[in-house]
């Protein structure tokens, strides 16, 4: 999770702080903990996860995918409703041909 939180930050030019601060975690001690958050000293609790990947614009599972399944959910992310549903429609019928 640290390693995909910082990866989300910096692509979004975003500052510890700033990224912080726009989740909702009070401007005094938002550098601190998104610090500790990215070095894996400490997890964010679910609602704060929540936050960030709002801010950041990504989903949540993003945080615990492995490289392909990150990159993955993420492009799944920027397709519309629609376009998802035609993925998974076909995710679906290539699993039921295999």
């Amino acid at each position: 999770m640290p390693k995909r939180l910082k990866q989300a930050r910096v692509a979004r030019e975003l500052s510890q702080r700033s990224l912080g601060i726009a989740a909702g975690i009070d401007s005094t001690s938002a550098s601190a903990r998104m610090n500790q958050y990215e070095r894996g000293k400490h997890v964010p609790d679910y609602n704060t996860l929540t936050s960030l990947a709002l801010v950041l614009e990504v989903p949540i599972p993003y945080f615990y995918a492995d490289d392909d399944q990150a990159e993955l959910l993420l492009n799944m992310a920027l397709l519309s409703n629609e376009q998802q549903a035609l993925v998974r429609g076909l995710v679906k019928r290539i699993n039921f041909n295999a």
